[in-house]
């Protein structure tokens, strides 16, 4: 697989994303649902904001790593959220977990009216090998 990543700008290089990654020739391409914070056991989390971050990127790290990638093959990420305002302050989690990873992905934030039951936000990948 060849990736290129393609930024116009330097700024967003602060915000951890990029404005486009280019893959060619990958081996295979993992299309992940959703990830939330969701118990083994499918209770949906009623804790705070930080704590749901953390269970959702360990879930999608879980999903991602189950199917036999790696989560440095991440080329896109949505990321979901009922209250930015809430997220924001928790968003150096994220960007560790993205360090971590030495993932280089374009990503999208949106804002929702809602997530299933309890839940305050949603990680959406793309990953190829």
């Amino acid at each position: 697989m060849e990736k290129r990543v393609i930024n116009p700008w330097k700024w967003q290089n602060e915000r951890s994303y990029n404005q486009a990654v280019e893959v060619k020739n990958p081996a295979g391409t993992l299309y992940v649902s959703g990830q939330t914070a969701i118990s083994a056991d499918g209770i949906s989390s009623n804790e705070n904001m930080e704590s749901q971050i953390k269970l959702a990127l360990k879930n999608l790290e879980l999903v991602i790593t189950d199917a036999g990638y790696e989560c440095s093959g991440i080329v896109r990420l949505n990321i979901y959220t009922t209250a930015t305002d809430e997220l924001w302050p928790h968003f150096p989690i994220i960007q560790e977990w993205l360090s971590k990873h030495n993932i280089q992905q374009a990503t999208t934030l949106l804002e929702v009216k809602s997530l299933f039951e309890t839940l305050k936000v949603e990680l959406e990948a793309t990953v190829v090998r």
